[in-house]
């Protein structure tokens, strides 16, 4: 893993993720005040979610949409940086990470993996750790089926397709307060199936944090 970030950082010089242009921060000050990034936090009955609170930056939409899409299927892994700075760079958000001992990611399948060449939510994850000193970044889950992809599915389908799906890897989550992190929030289905893996094997307070969610009429 370590490897691939020493590679990517050598094959690409430090631009903005979003225009392109050089930028030492990965995040220049014209995109970021562009995208107007905002926190939105949401806290959850536990009878309804798995999961007892949720954070995204961003709605789903326009040129942040875009961007998302293209760091996750045409090659620009380089763009790991920018999304973790959009977090970073935000003292509330790291503040709320802080209270946190954990943080994983809903994982993809190997295959998928393999054929990408990487898993973009571990990057941002595992950069996020890096640069909060309370926070280790653990593999939790790995995915056992390699399923269809959620964004062609209705709601009810999307519950379906990731059920028993996700197991447990041999680490010790009891009573740790975890932060799941996934890259784009539609449903809910996902992370809520890997959450409940999660309280199954001992978890405390889970966190799903996103970069994006799809708001209401939105796909």
């Amino acid at each position: 893993m370590k490897l691939i970030e020493e590679l990517l950082n050598l094959i690409f010089p430090n631009v903005c993720g979003f225009c392109g242009k050089i930028e030492k921060s990965w995040l220049c000050d014209d995109c970021a005040t562009r995208f107007e990034f905002r926190i939105n936090e949401r806290m959850y009955m536990p009878l309804t979610r798995e999961f007892e609170k949720e954070l995204f930056i961003i709605p789903y939409e326009d040129e942040f949409r875009e961007s998302i899409l293209s760091y996750k299927f045409f090659d620009k892994a380089y763009m790991y940086k920018t999304f973790s700075k959009i977090i970073l760079k935000s003292k509330k958000v790291c503040g709320i990470l802080r209270r946190y001992d954990i943080i994983t990611i809903v994982p993809i399948h190997k295959n998928r993996k393999r054929k990408r060449g990487y898993d973009q939510s571990e990057l941002i994850a595992r950069e996020i750790a890096k640069n909060i000193p309370e926070l280790k970044y653990i593999k939790t889950l790995k995915k056992i089926v390699n399923t269809k992809r959620q964004s062609s599915l209705s709601k009810m389908a999307r519950m379906q397709n990731v059920k028993n799906v996700y197991q447990i890897v041999n680490v010790d989550i009891q009573n740790k307060k975890i932060i799941l992190f996934d890259d784009i929030y539609t449903t809910g289905s996902t992370v809520n199936e890997c959450a409940k893996v999660l309280k199954q094997n001992g978890a405390g307070e889970i966190l799903v944090l996103t970069l994006a969610r799809v708001t209401r009429g939105k796909k």
